[in-house]
């Protein structure tokens, strides 16, 4: 896979995406990232991205001319137009689903906005769609951006050395992550859960997947709704819901 970044603040994108995991994922060619600043494609001399709002109104707005003209050049680039997102607060809100599905992808190109957005009518030409990656405004797209990029990056194969690393996250099958423990045994006089040290896998694995759908009735209660409506939960899952629903009731609340 193959993702663009056009951002005015590549050293910033930059700099996350050569570290930790991603950056490892880079140098041994799982995937490719780049970013690219496209202020470098404006015809004016002062290097202007942005004027003022037709209609009047506070702050900038982004120039249609610059973006257009790096993103064309992106495609010639990969000879291909890449799937352009737009992270923007007025975009769908992000889910693993969604992540899932663009990590399917083989071109992707991320804009990040600034000021008061972007001339719509640039939206309206090349954007694909606008993503959101939660109820609230930051400064500029950069942020939202580098979420996306590592939520996409993490489901391509050899990004992570193993699928159980994601597969049993919290979002990735619509529950919430169980509780995790690790030495010593007895910290602050908590003790870890006998179960995990038991040595009886069939035991953990249930002990777990309840622990998933108890967290989940108690934070997120609206996910265990979506997962039935989507058919995504397996016999035994529907089972551990049901029972806990009918002791707690939280499913209704």
């Amino acid at each position: 896979m193959r993702i663009d970044i056009l951002t005015l603040f590549p050293e910033l994108t930059e700099m996350y995406c050569n570290l930790s995991i991603i950056g490892r994922a880079i140098r041994g060619k799982k995937l490719e990232i780049y970013s690219h600043n496209f202020r470098d494609y404006t015809l004016n001399r002062q290097r202007q991205v942005d004027d003022a709002p037709y209609g009047g109104g506070q702050g900038m707005v982004l120039n249609a001319q610059p973006i257009y003209d790096c993103y064309m050049s992106v495609s010639n680039l990969c000879n291909t137009k890449p799937h352009l997102i737009y992270m923007s607060a007025k975009g769908k809100t992000l889910t693993q689903e969604r992540v899932k599905e663009l990590a399917k992808l083989s071109n992707i190109a991320i804009l990040c906005g600034h000021y008061e957005g972007v001339d719509q009518r640039l939206i309206d030409e090349i954007v694909d769609e606008e993503i959101s990656v939660g109820d609230y405004v930051v400064t500029g797209g950069e942020l939202p951006a580098l979420i996306l990029t590592d939520a996409i990056a993490r489901m391509i194969d050899g990004v992570l050395s193993d699928k159980e690393a994601y597969e049993k996250e919290s979002h990735y099958d619509i529950l919430l992550e169980h509780p995790q423990y690790t030495r010593p045994e007895v910290w602050q006089e908590r003790r870890v859960p006998e179960v995990l040290l038991s040595g009886h896998h069939e035991q953990i694995r249930l002990w777990r997947l309840e622990r998933r759908v108890e967290k989940t009735l108690q934070q997120r209660p609206d996910l265990i709704r979506r997962g039935r409506e989507l058919g995504i939960f397996d016999k035994e899952t529907n089972s551990v819901i049901d029972r806990m629903v009918c002791n707690s009731e939280v499913e209704g609340e």
